[in-house]
């Protein structure tokens, strides 16, 4: 029952994976994890995660931008969906390393007498660590993957659109392109805002908010140039224009308006159109998010606010030593970009 819970609870982070990610290639960003927090720099990431023993675990390793890969992830448009796919894999392998050390101290609590001390051991780099039996298998994780996926286009692409086609019959003015592709934008909205609401009241979901509120108050106070301390840390918001909860909003509203500007009207040609545009918009939101989040105070700022009012349900004030957590995983990241020629600004 309880590996079942586990495995449960890994699904319910992969979904809520673009929601948890921030930043891009050029600057430090970050993402909650189970019990923990990732954090990135442009050459190097650190995943940092609590045990309920106190101890705190890392793993740690290099990362090259996607525009150093290719050239062709330096061209707007096309660096979104690099930055985009390198984060959600990274936030894969990090959400697995966390689901992995709880998993093994589950096991570890209910086998005191099992001896030897766990294969997880703090600062070891990705390359070097050894297998456990108590890993979360790669089916395991590429199943709730498949079913994460299928959850996403079920819940926001297939199921507006065939809400939006059955209220057709009952309200004639939605026979209309243009309005019946805000009303299908509008149940969309609302069934992205009903999950949050829903998963939210699952404590340990708000646990992984709570890591979520502390890895952007240290992103803040990193950017501040201040000490990266408790204290400076504590003073800050939980509400960053460069998280990904505000870009999947910005990413529903881009779509209500390209999807109209599609003269398509069956629904098989409809529900194709926004799997086969969903890289297009992703791109796009991306540019803007970008773009809004180096002119704070222009009107490009204020069109993203509403993700930042967004994330009073993403994201929650975290403890001290949850914020001990995301500044232990920052400074392991950055330690790691000197190392490999970056510059170490932080203190």
């Amino acid at each position: 029952m309880k590996r079942f819970k586990h495995d449960l609870r890994l699904l319910a982070d992969l979904q809520l994976l673009p929601a948890m990610e921030g930043g891009e290639e050029l600057l430090v960003g970050g993402q909650a994890v189970i019990e923990g927090v990732m954090m990135r720099s442009p050459h190097a990431y650190c995943v940092a995660v609590r045990k309920p023993s106190g101890g705190i675990v890392t793993k740690t390793g290099e990362l090259m931008r996607p525009s150093e890969r290719r050239r062709i992830w330096k061209y707007p448009l096309l660096r979104g969906l690099g930055t985009l796919g390198q984060a959600l894999a990274l936030g894969i392998r990090a959400l697995r390393f966390s689901a992995d050390v709880a998993l093994e101290e589950e096991n570890a609590a209910r086998k005191p007498e099992s001896g030897k001390p766990g294969a997880l051991e703090s600062g070891a780099p990705e390359s070097g660590q050894p297998e456990s039996k108590t890993e979360v298998s790669s089916w395991v994780l590429a199943a709730n993957l498949v079913v994460s996926v299928g959850f996403f286009l079920f819940l926001y692409k297939f199921l507006p659109l065939f809400l939006a086609t059955r209220l057709k019959h009952y309200f004639p003015a939605i026979e209309n392109h243009f309005v019946f592709n805000f009303v299908d934008g509008v149940i969309r909205l609302l069934l992205f805002l009903g999950f949050l609401l829903a998963v939210s009241r699952w404590k340990e979901i708000k646990r992984v908010f709570e890591y979520h509120g502390a890895e952007h108050k240290v992103v803040f106070n990193f950017e501040s140039r201040r000490p990266l301390t408790v204290e400076n840390a504590r003073t800050f918001t939980t509400l960053h224009p460069r998280c990904g909860t505000s870009f999947l909003l910005v990413v529903m509203l881009i779509s209500m308006a390209v999807y109209a500007l599609v003269p398509v009207h069956s629904f098989a040609m409809r529900f194709l159109v926004r799997i086969a545009l969903l890289p297009l918009i992703a791109g796009a939101s991306f540019e803007l998010i970008r773009y809004a989040a180096r002119r704070q105070g222009s009107l490009w700022a204020s069109m993203v606010r509403p993700g930042l009012w967004l994330q009073k349900i993403t994201t929650q004030p975290p403890s001290d030593e949850q914020l001990e957590v995301s500044i232990r995983a920052l400074k392991e990241a950055m330690r790691l970009e000197e190392a490999r020629g970056g510059e170490m600004v932080i203190a």
